[in-house]
């Protein structure tokens, strides 16, 4: 049997090979889809401009077309990208068996955040990480550089560590968001993932939260993150369960039957509220159920980024 040569392996963590994966699929799928014609050749070069220095052309390109192209560099970037994860402890459903090969909706986050940054990456923006549960627990201002990148994978790597399950953390997205809102100076993309169920219930405080991105400049895209066949369709088998609340510990017992319907009619006036608020606030909002595939994110991201431009 053929040794594999691991070392280049070793330069990258799972989670970054994982998004290698998912955003090659993503791009070689774009180019068969009727979305085709969108800049995914991710340019090394920007057009000379007349009058600035003629340090930087790139002289071989222009013997082969005739035109002047200068290199362009890591801090040339088309876009910053602000990514805010929601960390508290109702983002860990459902709890799931490592060995499963399923997911909960931080797993999911993490993976669409880092396959992002993928894609980020490779279109030379600036891009930045922000983790928040009851408190900001990471941010970091959006930068371009291959060790910025490495350091955010790793972050993502830690988040979904399974020792993060055992841990009650509330949502405080409010305060949150207001001190993010405030740490991004300049106009950026700002991407969010979360469930939206803030500990405080405050929807209104919530929402001018997010408008507070909106006031800075910034472009928002909301990722409503649920695992749909349980907390929107509440598709449990006909037996009695013991329900915990993730973020304090409370516990209920009961027949999934006995609520479902009052169950369905509160979710579906609470969905109603966050399209009507998000459509209010000119927030791009997105279902992200974490049981479908990944391009549910990338496209939105995708088109969001040409409209930008």
């Amino acid at each position: 049997m053929n040794s594999i040569n691991q070392q280049p392996l070793q330069q990258f963590t799972h989670l970054e090979l994982i998004a290698k994966k998912v955003v090659e699929g993503f791009i070689t799928g774009l180019h068969k889809s009727p979305f085709h014609g969108f800049s995914v050749e991710f340019a090394e070069h920007r057009l000379y401009n007349k009058g600035e220095s003629t340090k930087h052309i790139d002289w071989k390109l222009f013997g082969r077309t005739e035109k002047l192209f200068v290199k362009r560099f890591e801090e040339e970037t088309n876009l910053r990208c602000q990514l805010i994860i929601d960390d508290s402890s109702s983002m860990y459903f459902p709890v799931v068996d490592e060995k499963s090969g399923k997911q909960n909706k931080i797993t999911f986050a993490a993976y669409c955040t880092a396959a992002l940054i993928e894609l980020l990456k490779r279109q030379r923006d600036a891009v930045g990480l922000s983790i928040f549960s009851e408190k900001i627990e990471l941010h970091t201002p959006a930068k371009s550089s291959s060790l910025h990148h490495k350091m955010l994978f790793h972050e993502l790597e830690k988040l979904i560590q399974p020792q993060n399950l055992n841990i009650h953390k509330k949502t405080s997205a409010i305060e949150a968001l207001h001190q993010i809102a405030e740490a991004i100076h300049k106009r950026s993309l700002v991407i969010i993932f979360s469930d939206m169920m803030d500990s405080k219930a405050n929807a209104d405080e919530l929402f001018s939260a997010l408008q507070h991105l909106k006031h800075n400049k910034h472009e928002v895209i909301l990722f409503h993150v649920t695992d749909k066949q349980k907390e929107i369709d509440f598709d449990f088998d006909n037996r009695p369960y013991r329900f915990i609340d993730m973020e304090t510990g409370e516990e209920v017992k009961l027949h999934p039957n006995e609520i479902k319907e009052t169950y369905q009619h509160s979710m579906a006036d609470f969905r109603k509220n966050l399209i009507l608020k998000c459509g209010q606030y000119q927030i791009d909002l997105v279902e992200a159920n974490i049981n479908e595939g990944f391009e549910k994110v990338l496209l939105p991201y995708l088109l969001k980024r040409t409209r930008m431009m």
